[in-house]
């Protein structure tokens, strides 16, 4: 339950506070300009990364223990944050930067005590602390400027991220290890909350604030579950855990160094812009490295156990395969061709768009079908627990008074107050339903999907660009398979992974809600209020 709260409370804290970070960035001067080395044409703000990093820092901060491992990640996290959005206002130095990613990962390591004692290939033998601490200090520095050097593309660093986060959720939960699937549910969740604005186009960009904390938290869990969580698992593992990033900063510094350039001056050789430069386009550039994210941390995931001499062959041979055909590639000259021709099934998409039933009416299903479930699940339930009474009610109070006050609807706490109801709802009715499980199962599949294919049909077809399809359609898509695979096979099919899509598919619904109406007396509004009061009112008697 704690993973799960965390993961929701951490998505619905950052889908509500990075809309009022992009309002304020500009008085704050963390906006991306354009530049010669950039894919994008306008500034836009980078104040992602606050979203990110306080989504995931407030549910860890208040479900987990503060022993020493805790307590300085915490600290750590708040320092590159702050470093992070001093950079984006004025872009420091190198070692300026430096100084923040050392002061961060240092009291990691040696107050807190997380630090690498095996490394892969050398079986049994343990490194002393007097090497085992530096090295794990300078390798984590390290994720953290591979994720920092990712995040080219909208969409790329923290789709990278979430796959990466995934597979360490599901080793910690194979090894009852609570604290790194705490704090990697918050991280994903909140990942996922700013995905909803970041996907191509992008409306906002999580900046360094948010790609040094994501390097940083990947390099913490992975030496976490691998030096102490379970030690039996291969040492080989934070390779393929953490996959493309790391081989790309490695190969853009050799090709740095052998060209007499300096070390840490941006270039626009990594594999993102590689892929761009012989032809393909964002969304295929995207797709291609989720893919083989994907694939390292599948292999992760099922091959723990096996020797460091595979786990390794495997993340070395793919990285070269691909490293080597994007060099012949360029060598020769190829490009992708093609790909900006007008196919046939675009035209028939276009005039398809232009009839009114393709935008009027999956918006009004959407608007029906969303409240109503918030409604009905809390009536359709035959026990409330005590705790989420006090917060109904609480939530309740917050949301009524700020509709009565603010003449505004799309303020802070009212969204938030939604993304927590819509994940209550979808959390009750799976636990306690008064419906038998044979009924309600048809129920639900016919529900949700007929909401699915609302939201694609208005997605698709809406004239808003934040609604678009994007490649967080495929990453999200990728998380569920690897969901279902993985964690369904240790629990119920009415477990975690279908919770996890219907939570998705809601969410995706409320944000949808949210974007198409300025009132604030609105159905989905007026519904979270209805859900809030009864589910107080049976809580707490």
């Amino acid at each position: 339950m704690t993973p799960l709260f965390a993961g929701l409370a951490a998505l619905a804290i950052s889908m509500a506070l990075i809309p009022l970070m992009m309002r304020l960035a500009p008085a704050l001067g963390l906006m991306d300009q354009p530049a010669p080395r950039k894919v994008h044409a306008a500034p836009i703000p980078r104040v992602g990364g606050v979203g990110i990093v306080l989504g995931a820092l407030i549910p860890v901060a208040l479900l987990l223990p503060h022993d020493r491992a805790v307590t300085a990640y915490l600290f750590g996290s708040v320092v590159l944050l702050a470093f992070g959005l001093w950079d984006d206002m004025v872009e420091l130095g190198h070692y300026t930067k430096f100084i923040g990613q050392f002061a961060a990962v240092l009291p990691v390591v040696y107050y807190g005590g997380v630090y690498v004692t095996t490394l892969p290939l050398t079986g049994l033998a343990q490194l002393p602390p007097e090497i085992g601490k530096p090295f794990t200090v300078f390798a984590i520095v390290g994720v953290i400027n591979a994720i920092n050097h990712s995040d080219g593309l909208d969409g790329l660093a923290g789709g990278e991220s979430v796959l990466s986060l995934g597979c360490l959720l599901y080793l910690a939960f194979m090894a009852n290890g609570a604290g790194v699937m705490t704090v990697a549910a918050a991280v994903i969740g909140g990942i996922f909350g700013f995905l909803r604005y970041n996907s191509h186009p992008a409306r906002v960009f999580m900046g360094d604030g948010g790609s040094q904390f994501l390097g940083f938290t990947l390099g913490f869990l992975a030496v976490v579950l691998t030096q102490q969580v379970n030690p039996a698992l291969s040492p080989a593992l934070p390779a393929l855990i953490i996959g493309l990033p790391v081989a790309d900063i490695l190969v853009v510094l050799y090709q740095r160094i052998r060209g007499g350039m300096n070390w840490f001056r941006a270039t626009k050789n990594h594999i993102h812009h590689r892929l761009l430069g012989i032809g393909f386009d964002h969304y295929g550039a995207v797709v291609i490295i989720y893919s083989v994210q994907a694939l390292f941390v599948i292999s992760a995931a099922f091959l723990r156990f096996q020797s460091d001499a595979l786990l390794l062959g495997i993340y070395i041979g793919t990285c070269a395969v691909l490293l080597t055909s994007l060099t012949v590639a360029e060598r020769r000259g190829w490009t992708l061709h093609g790909h900006d021709m007008e196919s046939r099934l675009r035209v028939l998409v276009e005039k398809t768009k232009a009839h009114p039933h393709f935008r009027n009416g999956p918006t009004k299903l959407i608007t029906v079908a969303v409240p109503a479930f918030i409604v009905a699940s809390s009536i359709g339930i035959y026990y409330v627990p005590r705790d989420f009474g006090g917060v109904s009610l609480a939530m309740f109070s917050v949301l009524a008074a700020s509709l009565l006050i603010f003449r505004r609807s799309d303020v802070l706490q009212n969204r938030l107050v939604v993304y927590v109801t819509a994940s209550f709802a979808v959390y009750l009715l799976e636990r306690y339903p008064v419906v038998p499980t044979d009924v309600l199962v048809p129920l639900k599949i016919a529900f949700f999907g007929t909401v699915t294919v609302a939201l694609a049909l208005a997605i698709r077809y809406t004239e808003k660009d934040e609604f678009r399809t994007s490649p967080m359609d495929y990453l999200v898509a990728l998380v569920v398979l690897f969901a279902g695979v993985t964690v369904g096979r240790r629990m119920d099919a009415g477990g975690f992974s279908v919770m996890l899509l219907e939570v998705i598919i809601m969410f995706y619904g409320v944000e949808w809600l949210l974007n198409q109406t300025n009132r604030r007396w609105n159905s989905l509004y007026l519904s979270t209020l209805c859900a809030l009061l009864i589910l107080g009112v049976r809580g707490v008697l």
